[in-house]
């Protein structure tokens, strides 16, 4: 049995939604609220593996905060990528859905239902 990880903001509505996706379909993920439980370097890594994604596009760059400590994402390597959001969480992509070796950004929460199959 697969086991699923959301990495979850409760106060985004997106986050909230794909919560509630996948419970509607049976399914109780494991649940990390970042922002209380940031992931590690090694975390983000695997994260942005399962992703397929570079690091730098699992950054928010519309946050207030990002103007404040980022600067331009395309200057970013993966490795101070992952070490500009293992600093600050608040600029990571939000909500991420892992299943085993694979992840999608719930941005639509419909993007979730590529990682649910019949086990």
């Amino acid at each position: 049995m697969s086991v699923y990880t959301i990495y979850h903001n409760p106060r985004c509505s997106k986050s909230r939604q794909t919560l509630q996706l996948l419970r509607d379909n049976g399914i109780e993920p494991e649940i990390v609220e970042y922002l209380n439980e940031p992931p590690t370097r090694t975390e983000l890594r695997k994260i942005v593996r399962a992703l397929g994604i570079p690091a730098r596009a699992l950054i928010r760059r519309k946050e207030k905060l990002f103007a404040e400590v980022g600067d331009s994402e395309a200057r970013y390597s993966d490795s101070a990528a992952v070490n500009l959001l293992a600093s600050h969480p608040r600029l990571m992509e939000r909500p991420i859905v892992i299943r085993d070796e694979k992840a999608v950004i719930g941005r639509p929460p419909e993007n979730t239902l590529e990682l649910i199959a019949p086990e």
